[in-house]
């Protein structure tokens, strides 16, 4: 019997500095922590290869944080424990994030020989001037140069992050970036629009700022850049994220299909069937734990039927390839008919439309995305309940007492479940 495909997650914390607008768990000035944070995630890893060697591991992703900054010796060795304890296909996808300021060609040439095939690099705007105000510590020269030296020691598959919404970014600037990154050449190119987090530095200077584009400039900017990359062949597959015909990005795929994923490192989130769980944001208490036996455990949640189903319609409506009738019978266990009916009206409106027999959203509908899939799931919660067999059986259940137990033992328990299938 075949075993099941796991895509393993990477968390490196650390960053020679925080970019204005970021709310992901990082830490800047803590490098003398890189040596004790390494032999803990190796050892943390090691210390989950039984579970590993149930699944057979097809993707890997090394996010952040920075993971260039971490060092090219560091993730070649965390992929060698990953070849030694996890069963790493040969073919898999093993992607990491980058920041232009600390590529080298020595590094990249080291990654791509020891098996990575895939890069990330945060370029975010072709801009100097708006590089600089966000507190990006690079200039498009570097990120140019990157580029061109991951192609020269063998990439075949990079992709590129940009922003759009930035202050003072008019709809011209953005027209100038993406006629720029597209000229670049590149396999995959994500595009986001800027979320001002509390928290953050660029929250407290630019909330409520004129000089940020308003809602209707950054809808045209996403507009824009949808029928753009489709005119220089880059597929939209997801709502931020396009690509040259076969560079999907497999792993972040596995996110929008409800597949098996494991993270490791601070804050980094796992699914394991209908396990869910994330680990304490703390590098030093993450540290702390893999070393000490103590718990890592932040967060951690079995996904009911119902929760299962709402996450196939919030996941899949953000992707090109949709939902279809006989997956939503299959997962959700639910009436499909005022689905359709729901996605008929939007069909009407622009908003969706049929592609054989799954839905999708149209980019108009991309743009309304967050209130469309509300108004998916308001339908579907009240649906009638002889019409979700699963819901009546709900009901229809015996209460049950238990003993309570602590929950690092419920954790456990849930967790061999889980991961031994």
């Amino acid at each position: 019997m075949p075993k099941r495909p796991l895509g393993i997650y990477i968390h490196i914390p650390f960053c020679a500095s925080k970019c204005g607008y970021c709310d992901f768990y990082s830490v800047a000035g803590c490098d003398h922590l890189m040596p004790e944070y390494h032999e803990a995630l190796l050892s943390h890893i090691e210390e989950s290869s039984a579970s590993i060697k149930n699944y057979e591991v097809d993707t890997v992703y090394f996010g952040g944080g920075t993971p260039s900054f971490y060092g090219a010796d560091r993730i070649v060795e965390i992929l060698d424990e990953l070849k030694l304890n996890g069963n790493l296909r040969v073919d898999a996808e093993i992607t990491v994030e980058c920041n232009p300021d600390s590529l080298s060609y020595n590094a990249l040439k080291l990654l791509h020989e020891e098996g990575v095939n895939r890069l990330s690099i945060g370029l975010q705007t072709t801009d100097d001037n708006l590089l600089k105000m966000i507190g990006r510590r690079h200039n498009y020269a570097q990120a140019v140069r990157a580029i061109e030296d991951a192609r020269s020691v063998g990439f075949d598959n990079i992709s590129i992050d940009l922003m759009y919404g930035l202050p003072t970014q008019t709809k011209e600037d953005w027209a100038y970036t993406l006629s720029k990154a597209a000229a670049l050449h590149t396999e995959h190119i994500s595009v986001y629009g800027l979320k001002l987090e509390p928290g953050t530095p660029m929250y407290r200077s630019y909330r409520n700022s004129p000089t940020l584009p308003d809602d209707d400039d950054q809808a045209d900017m996403y507009s824009y850049a949808s029928q753009m990359l489709e005119h220089y062949g880059y597929h939209q597959y997801e709502i931020s994220n396009f690509c040259a015909p076969g560079f999907l990005s497999r792993h972040n795929m596995k996110y929008w299909t409800l597949d098996d994923y494991m993270g490791f490192g601070p804050g980094a989130h796992s699914c394991i069937g209908h396990l869910r769980y994330s680990f304490i944001k703390d590098v030093r208490k993450y540290i702390t734990g893999v070393h000490h036996g103590t718990s890592l455990i932040d967060e951690y949640e079995m996904i009911d039927t119902f929760e299962r189903s709402t996450e196939y319609l919030m996941l899949g409506m953000r992707t090109t390839r949709g939902i279809s009738e006989n997956d939503y019978r299959t997962i959700c266990q639910s009436d499909w008919r005022p689905i359709e009916k729901t996605l008929k009206i939007f069909q009407s409106k622009g908003w969706a439309e049929a592609n054989g027999n799954r839905w999708h959203f149209t980019v108009p509908g991309f743009l309304l995305s967050n209130q469309l899939i509300n108004i998916l799931l308001e339908v579907q919660a009240s649906g009638r309940i002889e019409n979700t067999p699963w819901l009546s059986e709900l009901f229809e259940e015996e209460e049950k007492t238990e003993l309570p137990r602590s929950d690092e033992e419920l954790f456990r328990e849930m967790y061999v479940k889980a991961t031994e299938g």
